[in-house]
Order: C-alpha cells, then structure tokens, then sequence
C-alpha cells in the first residue's frame, strides 16, 4: 500500500539525483558548460577574489644594476547575494488516495508532477542565465480588450504565474496565471478578473511572481558598460566591461573572429563557447553554406549537439536575445551555491508537507546560488545581427 511516508522516501530517495542531474547538465547547454561549486560561499553571499591585469614584478636590466621592485598580482573582490531558487509540485489528497492501492498508478502520478517541475524549472532557469537578475520578462505597451501588449513574448509561456511591477513597485495585477501567449500579436490574457490600462499602466514590467530583482546574476547584468557589478564600479573598474559590438549586421568569419581575436590579445582570453539566437545560427549557416563550406556538428554534454566555427561550439538558446552572438571563455565562470538541489524539509524531516487550509500536499525543491564571472573582460558579444 502506498503511503505518505513511502512518498516522502521516494521524493529524496529516488527522485532528487535525477532531479539534479537533469536541472544541473540538461536543462541548458550553457548552464551544462559552467563548473557548480560551494567555494567561496560565506554565509548568505558569494565573496570571491578576482585577478586582473598582471603581476608588475618583472624588468629588465643591466647586470649589476638593481633587481625590478616586486609590484604583486591585482586582486578586488567579488560579492553577490546567494540568490534563492524554488521549484513546487502539488498533489491533492484526492489524487492520493485514488492511487493508494496501486502502487503504479501513484509512481505515474509522481512522475508527471516531477516531469512538469523539470520542465518548469528548466525553462526558468535557462531563462534566468541570460537576465539581468531584475526577473523582467517583458514590457507591457498597452492594455485593450483584456488583452495585455508586450514589446516581446520571447520570455512568456502559458501557465506561468507573473506580477505586473511600475516604478520598482508591484501593481495591483498580482500572481495571474498566463493563459493565452498569441507569439503573433505579441499579447497575453490572465486568469482572474478582467484588466485594463488603470490596472497595468503602459510601461509596467512583467516579471515571474514574487522576483522581481530576486533572480541570478546573468549575461545581461554582466554585459553593460555602466553601472556596478558584483559591487564593484564599472567606472573605475574598466575591467569589468566585456567586448560589445553593435550593428553587426550579416554575420561573418571576419566579424567572429575580430572579437576572439581582440579577447586573445586584451585580455588573454581563449573562447570555448558561442551561444547565440537561432536566427543568427541559421544566418551563419546561411554564410558558410554560400562559400560552400562544409558544416561540422559536435556533440556536447547533455546530449546536445552544435554546429562548430574553429573547433568552437556554437549553439542557439531560445533566450538568447534576438540578433545576439556571445562569445564566451565558461572557464570564467561558475555557479557558486550552498548547496545543490535539495528538498526543503520541515522539522519532523519530511519533504511532502499539508498546504494550510487545503486538501493538498506539497513539496518544494531549493536551491542558493548565484553566477559569477571572474573575468568580464574576457567575454563578447555582438549585436544588431541579421538574422536568417
């Protein structure tokens, strides 16, 4: 006979490796790419030493004269809040004892709420390594007819639950449920009461409930001439600043290999990993295939498979903002965390806990972590790229 305990058991026995697993090495190819580690972790932050420049302490001279003075490495350290990251399945208690004497029938029922946690994790977290850690998914550009407009759909899926946010606040459009993606027209519908301009002002951002400004440090934060970075100055810290190209245009060998080039010589930078939109893969397919050059596909961990320029993989990312290449040395960085993957437990132990006032159970996945690059300087990126 099936059990509460016996599901509990299977939740953090069975279940949380492959959880893991899957979320650490197939959730994104990129994410697959960049080391996990606890190092460096202090409490509730990340604090980590980055080198930059070279060490001073090198000369040359006569042969009787002075030695050069030794000038020392040039550090500054890094530090960033561990961010914290949540993943929820819900059965009811319906469910469960419909299946309580069929013991298939509730591992089918487990694993399709563990499927959809994966799916909705990956996605969120595959999403969250190209943010700028605000959690803006889009921007609404009007409200008519119940339907919300949005300057780009690229982040928004049905069912994901969101807050409308103006000014840094929220709105009083919380916690809806997204119906209707329509990818065409660029808008969605809500669960819940009906919505107007009054309610979600044009300008409101759009952002997963409850975290806003709570998500990691992604491609975006770190690609940005201003502002701080792992509180330290992009201002008197030129380092902190990768290789940007605008307008780029048709993409090219030439225009590739400028930025590995300049990331080779300015900051001895050896890229390993191109991520870009799926347009701009297929405008560099486009190119190669017009010279009449041969496509060499690689195969990378979790089972994903790229295109190669120079042994380098290129791969595309549905996040990937549109018309954008990164060029990126993933030795840079690492996701530094507390812990991996764990289920949050309650004091008696157990992970599948009553939900107040509710025929219903759930249990929650945690895990606090960040992303850091130890050298900005090291990475490109190129935009306004035409794409296929």
């Amino acid at each position: 006979m099936v059990t509460l305990s016996s599901a509990d058991s299977a939740l953090k026995s069975l279940y949380l490796g492959v959880v893991s697993e899957q979320l650490n090495t197939e959730a994104n190819p990129l994410l697959a790419r960049i080391k996990q580690t606890t190092a460096d972790v202090w409490g509730k932050e990340v604090r980590r030493v980055a080198q930059y420049g070279i060490n001073g302490g090198v000369g040359a001279g006569t042969e009787t004269g002075n030695l050069p003075k030794a000038a020392g490495n040039n550090y500054d350290q890094f530090v960033t809040t561990l961010k914290n990251l949540y993943g929820t399945i819900e059965i009811s208690d319906k469910a469960m004892r419909a299946s309580t004497n069929d013991a298939g029938a509730f591992v089918n029922l487990l694993n399709a709420e563990m499927e959809g946690l994966l799916k909705a994790s990956s996605y969120n977290f595959g999403r969250m390594l190209f943010g700028d850690g605000t959690g803006v998914l889009a921007n609404v550009t009007s409200v008519a007819n119940n339907k919300v407009y949005v300057d780009n759909v690229k982040n928004l899926v049905e069912g994901m639950v969101v807050d409308f946010i103006l000014d840094g606040d929220p709105t009083d459009v919380v916690g809806r449920k997204i119906l209707v993606v329509d990818r065409l027209s660029k808008y969605i519908t809500l669960s819940g009461a009906s919505v107007n301009d009054t309610l979600i002002p044009d300008e409101s951002q759009i952002t997963v409930q409850g975290s806003y400004n709570q998500e990691i440090t992604g491609l975006g934060a770190i690609f940005k001439t201003t502002g701080s970075l792992y509180g330290l100055e992009r201002s008197t810290h030129q380092w902190l600043i990768p290789y940007m190209k605008a307008n780029v245009g048709n993409i090219t060998e030439t225009a590739i290999q400028t930025a590995i080039d300049y990331l080779d010589e300015n900051a001895g930078s050896r890229v390993n990993f191109i991520v870009c939109s799926s347009g701009v893969k297929r405008a560099f397919q486009n190119h190669l295939a017009s010279y009449k050059r041969n496509i060499d596909v690689m195969d990378l961990k979790g089972g994903y498979k790229a295109i190669s320029y120079n042994g380098i993989p290129i791969i595309s990312d549905r996040f990937c903002p549109s018309g954008t290449m990164y060029l990126l040395n993933t030795d840079d960085f690492a996701l530094h965390q507390l812990c991996d993957w764990q289920w949050l437990e309650g004091e008696d132990g157990k992970v599948i806990k009553q939900i107040a006032g509710k025929p219903t159970y759930s249990a929650t996945l945690v895990k606090y972590a960040d992303l850091v690059c130890t050298r900005p300087c090291g990475q490109a990126m190129l935009t306004g790229i035409t794409e296929a």
